[in-house]
Parts: structure tokens; C-alpha cells; sequence
């Protein structure tokens, strides 16, 4: 580590104590030569001075010199501040500005193990999910294939039934591997958007039309908060908004309740923004995994959503497509009373 020297002057400690020992040797000097020799009056502010400039001296600039090879020592020992700001600056021999410096250090360290304990834990749970969701549909196909090979293809309706169910498992091996590429290529920018101008309102209606079907299983009704007479129109990637829609509305459809409602609203936030809301009166949310629901393969009911199916990626392929956008995604939720997740998008002027 290279650093410059450079000492805090701060002269007090130097001053005091030159003035302490000044003044002891100045009395004991004085009484023994009004003993011994009778010295002129005026030797003894001459001596004084002549003391305290040495002891000045001395204390000043050795003892400072000293405390300065100590706090370098401190320096050099810490290798770890190499990336820290202390090394960015030069070595001072002031106490209290060494330690503010080092009590920052201290906290920047922990604040940075901390979050590197939290990515650690994330890096498990994340490995852990992948390796769960793709070894469930690898061993389901698997299965199947195993039973055929072993007699069960010479039956005609088991081996149609078996090739079908392995068919959905390697679908869904599928949509795991297309979500998990679209994910990677939006954080690192690859995924070019095709911005247009269209209208929101006719794509949340082409949205509702793909899973009114799905919807009526569960007898969800899927409706906007009002009519729509004119057109609201934005721009963004058509069908990454589109994207958007489905997984939210697949969202809502997943965690709602039986006879329960499905509601978008489309409304002017500022001049030349809208937000879009897509609310429900499902389940609702938790407090404590609201932070989390954005997480790659996060479930908050791992149980039930993995037997709705799904790759477990659909919020955070949204809250990518709409990071993408240089637009917000925003939740509220009530557990047992529903919840409403919003995004803005750019008006086309």
C-alpha cells in the first residue's frame, strides 16, 4: 500500500506536555542555582524557553513520528482494505479520524457479509428449486418410458395413455427451459423489445378470450373495472406485454377462488403514463413472501401451485419484461382477501 505522509497537526498533547516538563525542570534548575550559584533573573525565562522549545520538539515530531510508523502498521496489516476507501486516502496520525475510518470499514464489511450470506442462501434455494422442478418431470417421463419398455406398450391404451402423460412432461421440461433462457436474456440485454404504438384495451380483451376457458373451470369471472369505449393507446413490445397479461391473469386464475373475479383496470397515472391493474379475490398474499414473490421458482403454496403446473418462473419473467420497458410493477395484497399487481407502460402519443 502506497500513502502519503501526512500528520494531522493537532499540537496539543505536544504543548501540554512540554509545558509540564518546562515547568518541573524550570523550578528544580531554579532552586538549585538560587542555592548554588545566585544566577541573574533573567537566565531563568532564557532556560524556560530554551526547555520548552526542545521538549516541544522532541514530543511533536518523534512521538508523532512513532505513532505514525504504528497506525502504517495498521494499515499494511488490514490486506483486506485494498478495495476500500481507506487506501484511497492518505494515512493520518489523528486517533479519531483513524478510528471513524476504521468503525466505517468494520460496518461496510459487515453490511457486505450480510449480503453475501442473504445470495448465499438465495444460490441454494435457487439450485435447490431448479434441480426439483426439472428432476419431477425428468423421472415423470422416465416412469413412463421404463413401463412401457418393461411390457406395457403391447397394451394399446396404456401406451397411448403413457406416451400422452410423458408428452406433457417433456412440455413442461419445455416451457422450463424457454422461461429460464427469456429470464437470462433479459437480465443481460440481449432480448431486444419491438417497441409499437397499440391499444391496451383490445390486448387485455385477446388476453381474456386465451383463457376464458381455463377461467370457467373455477367459474372466475374475467372482466374489466369498466367500459372502454376508446381505445387507450401505449407503447411498448406488443407481445412481451402480452406476456405480461397471461402470466398475471394465469396468476389470478391459479390462486382464485371458486366463483371469484378476475379485474383489470386501465388508468391515466400522469401525463404520460397509464397503469394497468390486474386484481383478484383469491387467496391472497402473506406479508412475509410478498418480497419474495418476484424470485425465480418462489411458490408461497408449493404444494398447490406445482399441482396447477406452470414453471414456477411467470412473475419474474413480468417483473423483467416490465424492468425491460424502463417501467414499475407494483403488489398489494391482503391474505384471504385478494390481491393486485400493477405496471405502468408509456403513452403513445
Amino acid at each position: 500500500m502506497q500513502a502519503q505522509t501526512k500528520f494531522k497537526k493537532s499540537y496539543r498533547f505536544a504543548i501540554n506536555t512540554s509545558l509540564y516538563i518546562t515547568a518541573f525542570i524550570t523550578l528544580l534548575i531554579s532552586v538549585f542555582l538560587y542555592y548554588f550559584h545566585q544566577p541573574k533573573w533573567y537566565y531563568i525565562p532564557i532556560f524556560a524557553v530554551s526547555v520548552y522549545i526542545f521538549c516541544f520538539v522532541i514530543i511533536q515530531f518523534r512521538i508523532e513520528k512513532f505513532i505514525y510508523k504504528r497506525v502504517k502498521r495498521i494499515y499494511d496489516d488490514l490486506t483486506l482494505l485494498e478495495s476500500a476507501s481507506l487506501n484511497k486516502t492518505a494515512i493520518t496520525t489523528d486517533m479519531k479520524t483513524l478510528t471513524q475510518e476504521i468503525d466505517k470499514f468494520a460496518k461496510d464489511k459487515k453490511i457486505e457479509i450480510e449480503t453475501l450470506k442473504v445470495r448465499e442462501q438465495y444460490r441454494k434455494e435457487f439450485l435447490g428449486n431448479v434441480s426439483h422442478e426439472l428432476k419431477t418431470p425428468l423421472f415423470t417421463v422416465q416412469g413412463y418410458i421404463l413401463t412401457l419398455l418393461d411390457g406395457a406398450m403391447d397394451d394399446e391404451n396404456i401406451r397411448t395413455k403413457y406416451l400422452e402423460r410423458a408428452s406433457k412432461g417433456i412440455e413442461r421440461l419445455g416451457y422450463i427451459i424457454k422461461d429460464l433462457d427469456m429470464i437470462t436474456k433479459l437480465e443481460v440485454g440481449d432480448l431486444s423489445l419491438k417497441t409499437e404504438a397499440f391499444d391496451i384495451v383490445e390486448l387485455v380483451e385477446n388476453v381474456f378470450d386465451m383463457f376464458e376457458m381455463k377461467a370457467s373451470k373455477k367459474k372466475i369471472t374475467l372482466t374489466f373495472d369498466m367500459d372502454y369505449p376508446e381505445p387507450i393507446m401505449v407503447r411498448a413490445d406488443k407481445e412481451r406485454i402480452q406476456q405480461v397479461l397471461a402470466n398475471l391473469v394465469v396468476n389470478s386464475l391459479k390462486y382464485g377462488r371458486i366463483k371469484g373475479t378476475t379485474e383489470i383496470s386501465i388508468e391515466n397515472l400522469i401525463k404520460n403514463k397509464v397503469i394497468v391493474r390486474v386484481t383478484d379475490n383469491g387467496e391472497g398474499i402473506e406479508k412475509e413472501h410478498i418480497k419474495r414473490l418476484f424470485e425465480r421458482f418462489f411458490r408461497v403454496d408449493k404444494s398447490g401451485s406445482r399441482r396447477e403446473g406452470g414453471s414456477g418462473l411467470g412473475l419474474s419473467i413480468v417483473k423483467h419484461i416490465i424492468e425491460a420497458h424502463n417501467e414499475k410493477i407494483y403488489v398489494e395484497s391482503e391474505y384471504g382477501v385478494g390481491s393486485e399487481f400493477s405496471f405502468t407502460l408509456e403513452k403513445a402519443e
